[in-house]
């Protein structure tokens, strides 16, 4: 893969200088002219009895142009630094990404003519980093996730670039309020269902943009949905959560890329969400191979950190006997991770026995009982 040690040239520009805000316009159109051309994402359902009384839906983010959920997140990002004037032409762009932020940020900054690197852990699939280079971008890899925030700072100050910080910005470039953001989509895509409110939302959380964005709709609208944010394994977000503590932190990356973190991202808003779940990581697995069988889609891990969540919630509604609709997300396909989550040898040589979890769902899809 292509590395970045070599620096770019510093660029400033006068910002008042009317070729730099003739540049600045044609940038912004150019991003707005992709979401035009682009329609929402399909919401899906996955096949519930109808005896339980509950629908089940996925919102498929994996539709995108870039393939994933963080298109949304770049094109939020790139317009907001763009707007703030910290994107400049011919600087580039600097992310620190576990790899689909990167893809969907590469995929922008070729649409606008800068310089892209994504700073990634050495263990992203390679998938991915085909696809950022694909797109035009650069891969710089470090060997220890935790250190990838420092090293894309580092990176910036070098080329003169701008670090685009999702995790940081990633609550506050979305307007949360609406214009078309995820949550917004979604309920206007259940206006004509039989129950147009879900009773619950299920998210995930990398930056943790997307739950805040859903939560702080959900209340500004005064709708009386409930907001999970399921996480997985080798992640401090539940931990943090549950503890009310905004330096929790932990010891390794997450195996379910694009999800988990090692920090409390400032992203993530803990105070807007209701409750949080911690997956397995051979559960999520399980979810998505499940997935898979039942309405022939390969997603990636994250994707099933949130199904199982969601399975969850359903068999309490069923014991409650309670009706409804419960909605989660697929976050992206599964073709990027056929050598991980898709591979029985990989989920050996890390020790993943998904075989009683795929029985758990079996199991309550035919009987309506969630497991102990």
């Amino acid at each position: 893969m292509t590395t970045t040690d070599r620096p770019l040239a510093t660029v400033d520009v006068d910002r008042s200088d009317p070729a730099y805000r003739s540049w600045l316009k044609e940038a912004v159109r150019k991003v707005h002219a992709d979401a035009n051309r682009s329609a929402d994402t399909h919401l899906l359902r996955f096949p519930l009895p109808d005896s339980w009384g509950i629908d089940l839906y996925l919102k498929d983010e994996s539709t995108h142009p870039t393939g994933s959920l963080k298109h949304r997140l770049a094109r939020s990002l790139f317009l907001y630094g763009l707007c703030n004037g910290w994107i400049r032409p011919g600087a580039p762009v600097i992310e620190a990404s576990s790899g689909s932020t990167a893809v969907s940020e590469a995929y922008f900054a070729k649409l606008i003519g800068v310089p892209f690197i994504a700073v990634m852990p050495r263990t992203t699939s390679p998938e991915k980093c085909r696809l950022i280079e694909f797109h035009g971008g650069q891969c710089h890899f470090v060997d220890d996730s935790r250190t990838m925030y420092d090293e894309a700072a580092a990176l910036a100050a070098r080329t003169g670039g701008h670090y685009m910080d999702q995790f940081t910005y990633a609550e506050r470039a979305t307007d949360w309020r609406g214009n078309n953001n995820i949550a917004e989509s979604m309920y206007e895509q259940l206006k004509l269902e039989r129950y147009p409110e879900p009773a619950w939302i299920v998210a995930t959380a990398g930056t943790g943009g997307t739950s805040a964005t859903i939560a702080r709709y959900v209340h500004y609208m005064q709708f009386d949905t409930s907001v999970c944010v399921a996480d997985p394994e080798n992640s401090c977000f539940f931990d943090g959560w549950l503890r009310h503590d905004p330096d929790a932190t932990a010891d390794c990356g997450s195996r379910i890329e694009g999800i988990g973190r090692p920090r409390m991202e400032p992203s993530f808003v803990p105070g807007a969400i209701d409750r949080m779940m911690k997956v397995p990581d051979a559960a999520s697995v399980a979810a998505v191979r499940v997935l898979e069988n039942v309405i022939g889609r390969k997603a990636g891990g994250s994707t099933g950190t949130g199904l199982w969540s969601a399975l969850k919630i359903v068999g309490e509604m069923v014991a409650e006997g309670r009706t409804g609709s419960v909605v989660t997300l697929i976050c992206d396909p599964g073709e990027r991770y056929l050598d991980r989550y898709y591979s029985d040898e990989w989920l050996a040589g890390q020790g993943l026995d998904i075989a009683p979890y795929t029985a758990a769902i079996d199991r309550f899809l035919e009987t309506g009982v969630w497991p102990e």
